[in-house]
């Protein structure tokens, strides 16, 4: 292999990899707020039935992420700060996967953007280290938030390292028991990590009163992290996927997978991700969907891929719902499971969430995206497959996508089309052995 202009290749002259130089770090994050075909419908005070103003979410969020919250400018500055320590993984490398292509006898091209390299594993830093500063910059001493398999919470307490906050993380107790080398991780990062439903909170004192056992779900671990938040003036909430200024946050994925698509000549046929809440979906696709919604690249095709034990976008209505269990959150419309739905215990924890984003929700309801379950098993051999063929262990919630690209991969095949398929690796999977060795044991339903 031999380096030329930023792109690695191989000897027969097949692009492997492109690399970007550090000064190519998009220093904007994109909004695609301007771009959608109606306004976002507002959220709602649940004991009046209307829209509720910024001003009701500065109880549990700084000033500066409120502005983002609700903004409509369509590119907005990354702060020095924040660059800087994004430049410790970004850019990320965008991989041909050649190998799994050959396997597959696809005459595709198949291209993923990983996200792994980060030093928590996954794409969450991307929001954790901007929402880090914006709270530090506002006074901020502590945040607490919630997480399901450990990726978001590893990422808020590596961020939090950086300026200097305390961090109080809420770990879904199916994921707190089946992963406790991200709980080691986030406490090697000086955060505090607590099993949900807990003892802590009034709201898991609740859950805890009916079911001991209680497995958790991510909405009693938000209504655990909201309570607290609220508790005292130095302290805020953050959250790792679903809300707008997340997404904002997550588009630097998909702003240097253009750039990176441009210097290969080629625009993405498909592009795939994984969704429980949407953050490294959208982070990926919404720069290339400004390009479907405009008119300018009608063809491409949108995959949001979920796990069949929750199906929100496949099976959930798109109404009004709270965005927690408890009911601390204004009503955010979105498709949804019920906010009292508690998935079964799999291993794909990150994707156990019982809504999505809104933004993503209303381009779904509007059919500008598609959207697909399928099973642990079936995620399971998908990814394993990609482990065998292109060498990368991925996150569960990650197989999803690979899942879907191999369906697409297999039908370019029948069809003998040369589509070009670009997906998210939102994370590695080294954290979850646990997980494929039940796999390779045959006992995931």
């Amino acid at each position: 292999m031999y380096r030329q202009k930023g792109k690695l290749k191989t000897s027969s002259g097949g692009v492997m990899r492109v690399i970007l130089n550090q000064e190519e770090i998009p220093k904007k994050w994109f909004n695609i707020v301007p771009y959608l075909p109606e306004p976002l419908p507002p959220p709602l005070d649940p004991k009046t039935g209307k829209p509720v103003g910024p001003e009701s979410l500065l109880a549990i969020f700084p000033e500066p992420i409120v502005e983002q919250e609700v903004t409509e400018q369509e590119w907005i500055n990354i702060p020095e700060e924040v660059l800087k320590v994004y430049s410790l993984w970004r850019p990320t490398p965008l991989n041909r996967a050649e190998n799994l292509e050959k396997f597959l006898g696809t005459p595709a091209k198949i291209f993923y953007k990983y996200e792994g390299v980060s030093p928590p594993g996954s794409h969450k830093p991307n929001t954790a280290v901007a929402q880090a500063y914006f709270n530090k910059i506002s006074g901020i001493k502590r945040l607490t938030t919630e997480t399901g398999a450990g990726q978001w919470g590893s990422s808020l307490a590596f961020a939090t390292q950086f300026f200097g906050l305390e961090c109080e993380v809420y770990m879904v107790r199916a994921s707190y028991k089946q992963k406790p080398y991200r709980r080691i991780l986030m406490e090697i990062w000086k955060a505090k990590v607590i099993a949900s439903p807990s003892l802590e909170t009034e709201a898991g004192k609740k859950f805890l009163e009916e079911d001991p056992e209680h497995p958790g779900s991510l909405g009693i671990a938000i209504s655990e992290a909201i309570e607290r938040a609220l508790q005292s003036r130095d302290t805020k909430y953050a959250l790792g996927s679903v809300l707008n200024h997340v997404l904002l946050h997550q588009t630097i994925i998909g702003l240097e997978a253009e750039i990176q698509m441009q210097k290969l000549g080629l625009y993405p046929d498909y592009v795939v991700g994984c969704v429980g809440g949407g953050s490294n979906f959208a982070g990926l696709a919404f720069p290339f969907l400004k390009r479907k919604i405009t008119g300018e690249k009608p063809h491409t095709e949108f995959w949001a891929v979920e796990p069949e034990a929750c199906p929100t976008l496949t099976k959930g209505e798109y109404r009004y719902d709270f965005g927690d269990t408890v009911g601390l959150t204004p009503l955010i419309k979105m498709y949804t499971l019920g906010a009292d739905f508690v998935p079964p215990p799999i291993h794909a924890g990150g994707l156990r969430y019982h809504g999505d984003a809104p933004l993503l929700c209303l381009l779904y309801h509007h059919g500008f995206i598609k959207a697909k379950a399928y099973s642990q098993r079936e995620v399971f051999s998908a990814g394993t497959l990609f482990a065998r063929t292109e060498g990368i262990v991925p996150a569960p919630e990650s197989t999803h996508a690979i899942k879907k690209v191999l369906d697409i991969a297999l039908e370019c095949k029948e069809r003998r089309e040369e589509k070009i398929i670009l997906f998210n690796l939102s994370g590695h999977g080294y954290f979850d052995l646990s997980a494929y060795d039940a796999y390779l044991k045959g006992e995931l339903f």
